[in-house]
């Protein structure tokens, strides 16, 4: 049974939030009284349908229904989520609630994306309080993964269970406090840039380099405090203390003060902002950003390291499927092509096409019992040739699948033929794939073991009644 999320507000939180449940599977009903609230929200999903399922090396859940209803009470009656994104005004926030609470059910979750109330704020005079939480997101919602949850155990332990299930980290604050926890990082930062623009001492452009080239990129896979065990070399967090904490007594930065925002001071930045991104509109600046944090995070993905480690976790949970029907032809891949699988020419590298064959004949040993533990055991397959014929173009957010046949099963010989198609099924490219089972301790070819030949036989078996494939 589909589940639904309401979101009242549709900026660019809320947006985002819907944005993240839909392409998880979750219908959306969403009220926002703005008349420009469709127009924003179908910008918004334009952006996450080609930027979130790049993340992922499997196919997503199937898109689910999006609505922008007339009513707050239409949006949340039968929602299993509320998440409330209203602007920062505790009173309004409190009318939203009370609104909500009226006509929502008792177990549905109500989330506030709220960056600074506190949950005792948000909770004077409703009629649930313990029903209201602290749900703090991160833009782009619908990639970055963290929440900040704050609230009733009970009720932040549930919502924990659904943000991991739509491929979140959600964070459960052990108590409440102004800001949360990122957002104080965030404002200490801010204060102090203030200061050094005023100072004269570095522009917007100058400040932003200091971040994206330099600790920025280290806090992004490993923190703050991992960061500084390592910058303490062999003898970890205690020499690193030991010989920067004394810095911290020294005077320099100004984070106990904020200097006043003169209109001075903000028609600085503001001018400094324009000359340093100004040649982009916000669409395009998004969709750089989109592209950027894509390219960061698949590569953490690699490495199995902070949201990249996540990422995998959440693929896995995605592709934990039973056998397919073997009678029918195999789908060895289903996913979308991320942005750094294409090149200068637009298009998808051809290095890539090797990488979907190399993924589905993966796909296709982990069928016939050729996995992970038959590897560590001390046999494998071996690629011994392939021919790619290109029949025409991929491009980044397609969605496309491997279909798998194999024409060759008998003893050590494996012969596959996969064809890559496109979301309106036709054939991208082709691939003859032969393949060798081979002893990793001799590096020689070999028999495969009986459980893997006879599941292979099997299928082949299960595999005979459909047509041979027109260019096998």
């Amino acid at each position: 049974m589909t589940k639904i999320a309401a979101i009242i507000g549709g900026g660019v939180i809320g947006g985002g939030w819907a944005a993240r449940f839909a392409l998880s599977g979750w219908d959306v009903a969403i009220f926002d009284p703005d008349p420009e609230a469709e127009r924003k929200i179908s910008e918004v999903m334009a952006n996450a349908r080609r930027s979130l399922p790049a993340l992922s090396d499997v196919a997503l859940p199937p898109e689910s229904q999006v609505k922008i209803v007339p009513t707050l009470a239409d949006a949340v009656t039968d929602a299993d989520w509320i998440q409330e994104s209203a602007p920062e005004r505790l009173e309004m926030k409190h009318k939203i609630f009370a609104e909500i609470q009226t006509h929502c059910r008792k177990d549905a979750l109500i989330g506030s994306s709220t960056s600074g109330f506190k949950p005792s704020e948000l909770q004077q005079g409703a009629l649930r309080p313990n029903q209201i939480f602290v749900a703090h997101p991160f833009n782009p919602v619908y990639l970055l993964p963290l929440i900040e949850l704050v609230g009733d155990d009970a009720t932040t332990t549930r919502a924990q269970a659904v943000l991991t299930e739509i491929g979140m980290k959600p964070l459960k604050l052990r108590k409440e406090i102004d800001a949360h926890v990122a957002d104080r990082f965030l404002e200490a930062v801010w204060r102090e840039a203030l200061w050094l623009i005023k100072d004269g001492i570095a522009t917007t452009e100058e400040i932003d380099d200091a971040i994206r080239f330099g600790f920025g990129l280290r806090w992004g896979q490993m923190g703050l405090f991992e960061t500084y065990r390592v910058a303490g070399g062999e003898a970890g967090m205690a020499h690193f203390i030991e010989q920067f904490g004394p810095c911290l007594q020294w005077p320099w930065t100004k984070l106990m003060d904020v200097p006043e925002l003169t209109d001075d001071l903000v028609q600085r930045i503001a001018s400094q902002s324009d000359a340093q991104s100004g040649a982009h509109t916000i669409r395009e600046l998004e969709r750089i950003r989109d592209d950027n944090l894509v390219s960061m995070m698949r590569s953490l993905k690699g490495r199995d390291w902070g949201a990249g480690a996540l990422l995998n976790a959440h693929d896995a949970r995605l592709d934990g499927k039973a056998d397919p029907d073997f009678t029918k032809p195999i789908i060895s891949v289903a996913r979308a092509i991320p942005i750094d699988w294409t090149d200068y020419n637009g298009h998808m590298n051809e290095s890539r096409y090797g990488q979907l064959w190399s993924d589905a004949a993966d796909a296709l040993m982990r069928m016939i019992g050729a996995d992970d533990a038959y590897i560590k055991s001390g046999f494998s397959y071996f690629t011994a040739d392939t021919h790619t014929k290109f029949r025409n173009e991929c491009h980044a957010g397609d969605n496309v699948t491997v279909v798998t046949t194999i024409l060759e099963g008998a003893g050590k010989k494996l012969r596959l033929f996969h064809e890559l198609k496109n979301a309106a099924g036709d054939v991208v490219a082709t691939c003859n794939q032969f393949l060798l089972h081979v002893s990793l301790e001799t590096r020689k070819s070999c028999d495969p073991a009986a459980h893997v030949s006879d599941k292979l036989a099997t299928i082949i078996a299960a595999q005979a009644a459909l047509p041979k494939p027109e260019h096998s």
